[in-house]
C-alpha cells in the first residue's frame, strides 16, 4: 500500500516536471513586417476556466494590417500557476508588427 502511494506521488510529480510550456502563434495578413512588439498578460482563474482579463491583439497591433500574435504559457506563468495550485493561471500575449 505504501509503495503504491509513493509510486503515484512520483508519477504525478514526474508528469508536472516534464510538462512543457505551450505556445500558439498565428499571422494576420502577411505577418510581422517591422519587428516592433508589444506584450500583455492574460488572467484566468481555476486552471484557465474563468477569464478575468484578456488582451486584445487587434488593439495591441494599433491598426496594423500585418502582424504576428504569439500567446504562450511561459515558465514564469507556469511557476505562478503552480504556486497558486492552479487558482490563478496567467498567460502572455506578444504582438509583433
Amino acid at each position: 500500500m505504501k509503495k503504491s502511494i509513493l509510486n503515484t506521488i512520483f508519477s504525478v510529480c514526474l508528469v508536472m516536471i516534464l510538462s512543457s510550456c505551450y505556445s500558439l502563434t498565428y499571422k494576420v495578413g502577411q505577418g510581422a513586417q517591422a519587428g516592433v512588439s508589444e506584450s500583455a498578460k492574460n488572467h484566468y482563474l481555476i486552471f484557465g476556466l474563468i477569464d478575468i482579463g484578456t488582451s486584445d491583439p487587434a488593439k495591441m497591433a494599433g491598426g496594423a494590417k500585418d502582424y504576428t500574435v504569439n500567446t504562450q504559457h511561459s515558465f514564469i506563468d507556469g511557476l505562478i500557476a503552480s504556486l497558486t495550485s492552479g487558482l490563478y493561471t496567467p498567460t502572455s500575449t506578444t504582438v509583433t508588427k
